[in-house]
């Protein structure tokens, strides 16, 4: 069962600079505006840019978007960028139970949304990290999006977006490591967190509030060796079989 909750207090981030920015993307949603809320308390914090398509405009699908945004904040470098876009399904009946269920149109806006949007993102954020220290960069990724922990099938169209956008984060990393000798790129997978995006889905499972989960996901960020760039991780910090 996932479980991210965690009392232990979050005192902020000790292995980024002082006065350290942060953007996070998709900040309206249950988990993105848990991580604002909680960055926001950082003592450390210069600066946070909370973005996202209601208070924004902000169309992670839209490469034009993607790449005004990007400019809009490339004054400064970003120390901490967190991408927590997602949709579980992008149609009216829910994730495929099976084959028969496949639909193209839906898995092809899964896949833009889940895949190709945090690609762009990866595009035109990821070179605005600092390149003259540390970075850290998370994309929000699933459990269900392993393939070799994947036994129970269906969920087709969400699984595969999931683990093309693991795929998507490695190969991001590796060339953006060349480049900013100190950044730490990941895939992260949050838990089962009690939000709309998962509440028709979380029977059987521990849910843990957003607050919870954000919090265990900035601890885990904060601790992870450069070494750890292009992991697939879940939110204590663990790997995920690819």
């Amino acid at each position: 069962m996932d479980d991210p909750a965690d009392a232990t207090p979050w005192s902020g981030f000790s292995s980024l600079p002082d006065g350290y920015r942060a953007v996070v993307l998709g900040s309206s949603g249950g988990i993105g505006s848990a991580f604002c809320r909680i960055v926001k308390d950082d003592p450390r914090l210069g600066e946070l840019l909370a973005i996202s398509r209601r208070d924004d405009g902000f169309d992670i699908t839209d490469e034009a978007s993607v790449e005004r945004t990007a400019a809009a904040v490339a004054g400064e470098p970003i120390h901490l960028l967190i991408c927590a876009t997602g949709i579980l399904t992008a149609g009216e009946a829910g994730p495929e139970k099976t084959l028969r269920q496949i639909s193209p149109d839906v898995m092809l806006d899964t896949f833009r949304i889940n895949a190709v949007g945090p690609a762009i993102v990866a595009k035109h954020f990821l070179p605005l990290l600092d390149r003259r220290g540390r970075t850290l960069a998370a994309f929000l990724s699933a459990r269900v999006g392993s393939i070799g922990d994947n036994r129970l099938g269906g969920w087709i169209s969400y699984r595969s977006s999931k683990a093309a956008l693991n795929q998507i984060v490695r190969t991001a990393s590796i060339e953006i490591g060349r480049t900013h000798a100190d950044s730490v790129i990941v895939a992260m997978h949050p838990g089962t967190v009690a939000t709309s995006f998962s509440s028709r889905y979380a029977k059987n499972h521990d849910v843990t509030e957003p607050d919870a989960a954000g919090r265990s996901m900035l601890r885990t960020l904060d601790g992870l060796d450069r070494s750890l760039t292009g992991s697939f991780l879940a939110y204590d910090g663990s790997p995920i079989v690819w």
